[in-house]
């Protein structure tokens, strides 16, 4: 199956798809720089390699987008979270997703690293979590409030789910969400697009990565 996405034409498909969300898309917020931070959901080889059983192309499409985030992030001074979805190879964590799912992501395997071209600094906050929300039964809300954060770039995968859920459970604690449409993937454009258009409905603004990036050094806000 052709990926629905690539590096080459992600810019072109994310305009395409906020034109089709743009009704839904009502809150174009401003990003407060200074209190920001990016996170980087499951960007790792078991998601990112083709042979893999939870293989998700449109991951291998938003590399280059996720890395620019990420140097601007760094850039700028602000802090960058990345999250590791694992589990035990004993299924002590695995619960119903242990069946649900096709293989599974083991920790402290080589497939469980985060991709080279992501690689976190000695410095940045790891978040390691066994369900699709980055919030649950992990740290991150710890971290986020110690870190004085008020809003999160979420980038990653999947849009749909893992994605899609931390991006909820951000809202529900009253943090300001914001998604690249080009700087989050899934396993087709189905999904992929309609995730965006739930997000941009209940949750989050919708913008793209060249939006965030390209006026960080603007000023407070952009």
């Amino acid at each position: 199956m052709e990926p629905y996405a690539t590096a080459e034409n992600i810019g072109s498909k994310a305009l395409d798809w906020l034109d089709r969300i743009l009704p839904y898309n009502r809150h174009q917020m401003r990003l407060n720089v200074a209190a920001s931070v990016l996170l980087v959901v499951d960007m790792q080889r078991f998601f990112l390699d083709p042979a893999s059983q939870t293989f998700t192309c449109g991951g291998v499409a938003i590399l280059p987008t996720v890395k620019r985030l990420l140097d601007a992030f760094r850039r700028f001074g602000r802090p960058v979270i990345f999250t590791r979805h694992v589990h035990h190879p004993n299924d002590l964590d695995s619960g119903i997703m242990g069946w649900w799912w096709e293989g599974k992501c083991l920790e402290d395997s080589q497939e469980s690293e985060i991709h080279p071209d992501l690689a976190p600094m000695s410095s940045e906050k790891v978040v390691f979590k066994h369900r699709y929300s980055a919030f649950y039964n992990t740290d991150l809300e710890t971290v986020l409030r110690c870190l004085k954060v008020e809003d999160i770039v979420v980038s990653g995968v999947m849009t749909n789910l893992c994605c899609e859920s931390t991006a909820r459970d951000a809202y529900y604690r009253d943090y300001r969400v914001f998604i690249p449409a080009d700087g989050t993937g899934s396993v087709n454009e189905e999904m992929h697009t309609a995730s965006l258009l739930n997000l941009a409905f209940g949750f989050a603004c919708v913008t793209t990565a060249d939006a965030i990036t390209e006026k960080m050094g603007s000023g407070l806000y952009i």
